[in-house]
C-alpha cells in the first residue's frame, strides 16, 4: 500500500483545489499575526537594526574606503603595508560588531569566523601581517562594508518613509488640529498649483487617509523582515565561517571521534585479551606444568589435568574467535554484508528478518562500519527493547547506502550525547553518515542510518 497523503500541520491542506477557501482557523491565524505584527518585539528590533544600519555603514564605508586608499597610496613606501593591515584588522572587528548586532536585535546567531593564524615557524608582527593578508575573512570582510552601504542607505529610507507616513496617516484625526490651529490651514496640504490647493479636511479625506495608515502600518513590518533577510545574507555570507573552513572544522570533529572510537577499540581490545584468553592461557599453563610434575608419580591424575586442559583450550579457542569478529569478522570479508548480517542476526534473542539489497559491494571501511552498526542495534533490541520480532533492511539509492533496523518493542530510545546510540551516531558522523531515530513511547522503533557509498 502506498503513503496515503496527511495534510500538514500548518497552512492549508495540500490537496485542497485551486480557489477553494482557506479554512477559518487558517484565516483567523493570519489576521492575527497581521494585526500584532506592528508591535511585535520582532519587527521593532528589524526596524532598529535598519535605524542603526546607516549610521553604522557610513563609518564603515568612509573607514575602509580612507584605510584601503591611503595604504594602496603608500604602497611605494614602508608604510603602505601595515596601514593596509590596520585596516583589514578594522574590517574585522566592524565585521565582529555587525555579528553582534545581528545576533542582538534580529536573533540572527552566525559563528565566528576563523581568526588570524600565522605560520607555525613565523613569529611577530610581520607574520600576524601576512596572515592577515591571507586570510579570505579580511577580504570578505572588507567587501562587506562596501556592499553594505548601498544597501543601508536604500532600506533606511524606505523603511523609514513607510513606517512614519504609515503611522502618520493612521493617527491622523489625532494631530489634524495642528493645521487650523499654528498654520491657518484646514488639513495637511497634499497638492499645490499655483491658486488651487489640496488639504485633507473632509471626513471622507480624513477616513481614506486613516485607511491608508492602516494598510501601511499593517505591510510595513512584513517589508522591514524582508529587508533584513538580505542583510542576515549578506551577514552569514561575507562574515561567517566559509564553508571551507567549515568543512575543516568537521573534519577535525569527525578526525576526534575515530581517534577516541580507535581508542576505546583497543582498550577493550586489550582488557578482553587480558581478563579473558590471556588468563585462561596462563592458567592453562600451569595446569600443563602441574600435569607434568604428576606424569610419572600419578599418571591417572596427569591424564585427568590434561583433558582439563583440553577443554579450557576448547574454550580458549572460542574466546579467541569471538574477539576476532568483535575486530573484523571473517564471513564478512569473505561472504558480504547479506551473510554477515544474517550471522549476527541469527544471534539475536528476537527473530529477525534481514533483507540486503545491494548489486555491488561498498569500501571495506563502509561495509564494517554497516556491520558493526547493525550488531550494535541488535544487540540493543536484544538487552533492551522487550520485543517480539525486528527486521534489518539495507539498501542503495543513489551515492548514499540507507540502513533500517526496526522493532516492535516498548519504543522510548534515546539517542543522548554518551548514550549508546550517541557514540553509534557519532561514528557515523564521522565518515559522513546519519542515524535518524523514531522511537515513541510504546513503540515501534525504527533507526533509518545513511552512509556514504563508496566502490569496493
Amino acid at each position: 500500500m502506498g503513503p496515503t497523503a496527511t495534510a500538514p500541520a500548518y497552512g492549508p491542506p495540500q490537496s485542497s483545489p485551486p480557489g477553494s477557501a482557506l479554512p477559518p482557523a487558517y484565516r483567523r491565524h493570519w489576521i492575527a499575526e497581521m494585526v500584532r505584527a506592528p508591535f511585535a518585539a520582532r519587527t521593532w528590533g528589524a526596524f532598529l537594526y535598519v535605524l542603526m544600519g546607516l549610521p553604522v555603514a557610513i563609518f564603515s564605508f568612509v573607514y575602509a574606503i580612507t584605510m584601503v586608499s591611503l595604504g594602496a597610496g603608500l604602497m611605494i613606501t614602508f608604510l603602505g603595508v601595515p596601514v593596509l593591515a590596520a585596516g583589514l584588522a578594522g574590517c574585522r572587528a566592524i565585521g565582529r560588531f555587525e555579528r553582534g548586532r545581528a545576533r542582538t536585535l534580529l536573533g540572527f546567531d552566525v559563528a565566528e569566523p576563523e581568526p588570524v593564524r600565522a605560520l607555525q615557524r613565523s613569529k611577530g608582527l610581520m607574520a600576524w601581517v601576512g596572515a592577515l593578508f591571507r586570510s579570505g575573512v579580511s577580504w570578505r570582510s572588507l567587501l562587506y562594508t562596501m556592499l553594505h552601504f548601498p544597501w543601508a542607505v536604500f532600506s533606511f529610507c524606505l523603511s523609514l518613509v513607510f513606517w512614519v507616513y504609515g503611522w502618520g496617516f493612521l493617527l491622523y484625526p489625532a494631530w489634524q488640529w495642528v493645521f487650523p490651529t499654528f498654520t491657518g490651514q484646514p488639513g495637511l496640504e497634499l497638492w499645490q498649483n499655483g491658486d488651487s490647493h489640496l488639504y485633507l479636511d473632509s471626513a471622507t479625506d480624513v477616513a481614506g487617509a486613516t485607511a491608508s495608515g492602516l494598510v501601511l502600518v499593517l505591510f510595513t513590518p512584513w517589508l522591514i523582515r524582508g529587508l533584513t533577510q538580505v542583510d542576515k545574507l549578506m551577514v552569514a555570507g561575507l562574515l561567517g565561517p566559509s564553508q571551507l573552513a567549515t568543512r575543516v572544522w568537521e573534519l577535525e570533529s569527525d578526525r576526534g571521534a575515530v581517534v577516541d572510537t580507535a581508542a576505546a577499540d583497543l582498550r577493550r581490545i586489550e582488557r578482553d585479551l587480558h581478563d579473558g584468553a590471556q588468563a585462561r592461557l596462563v592458567a592453562l599453563a600451569m595446569d600443563l606444568g602441574l600435569a607434568k610434575e604428576k606424569l610419572l608419580e600419578d599418571p591417572e591424575a596427569a591424564a585427568k589435568m590434561v583433558d582439563e586442559a583440553h577443554g579450557e583450550v576448547k574454550i580458549a579457542l572460542q574466546e579467541l574467535r569471538d574477539l576476532a569478529r568483535g575486530i573484523h569478522p571473517a564471513i564478512l570479508t569473505d561472504r558480504g554484508l547479506s551473510a554477515a548480517l544474517s550471522a549476527v542476526a541469527a544471534r539475536c534473542t528476537v527473530p529477525v528478518r534481514v533483507n540486503v539489497d545491494l548489486d555491488d559491494r561498498p569500501a571495506q571501511a563502509i561495509e564494517g562500519i554497516t556491520y558493526f552498526t547493525v550488531s550494535e542495534l541488535l544487540q540493543n533490541i536484544s538487552k533492551h527493547a522487550q520485543a517480539r520480532r525486528a527486521s534489518v533492511e539495507v539498501w542503495r539509492t543513489g551515492d548514499r547506502l540507507m540502513l533500517q533496523v526496526s522493532d516492535d518493542g516498548k519504543g522510548g530510545a534515546r539517542a543522548d550525547a554518551g548514550s549508546g546510540l550517541g557514540g553509534l551516531a557519532e561514528r557515523l558522523d564521522s565518515v559522513d553518515g546519519l542515524l535518524l531515530l523514531d522511537s515513541p513511547i510504546g513503540g515501534p522503533t525504527t533507526l533509518t542510518a545513511e552512509l556514504p557509498w563508496r566502490d569496493a
